[in-house]
């Protein structure tokens, strides 16, 4: 079992058939560091991520991850923050967090994201 330092509480989008096979493929890479993630659709769940201080339109646009401390961290400081959790994925995280990398990833991701929403009529 993790200590609830190493718990995370990642917020995605269950509407998008890409981001639930993007969550199915890491659990499967996690193996049981997975166990300490716990998966919230934001699927109307408007009211409660306000509670949590996440704007719902801006969780749509960027995956949203809480750790064990209670801080919220969006985009790609919350992707670092999951791949660390799984040996597999943790030289990925050292890279995207790279300067050049990192901008140019999060301009890459922005793009898809508002595509993916324009195309299933969401944005």
């Amino acid at each position: 079992m993790s200590n609830h330092d190493d718990h995370l509480i990642v917020y995605y989008d269950g509407a998008c058939p890409r981001c639930v096979a993007d969550r199915q493929r890491y659990e499967r890479l996690a193996g049981s560091a997975g166990e300490a993630v716990q998966w919230v659709d934001i699927t109307g769940r408007d009211d409660e991520l306000k509670q949590r201080g996440i704007d719902s339109d801006r969780a749509l646009r960027e995956l949203h991850v809480q750790d064990g401390e209670g801080q919220i961290h969006r985009e790609l400081d919350a992707y670092i923050l999951l791949m660390r959790k799984t040996r597999l994925l943790r030289p990925v995280a050292w890279l995207i967090g790279l300067p050049g990398i990192r901008g140019l990833l999060s301009r890459s991701y922005h793009a898809w994201v508002d595509r993916r929403l324009r195309e299933s009529g969401r944005l």
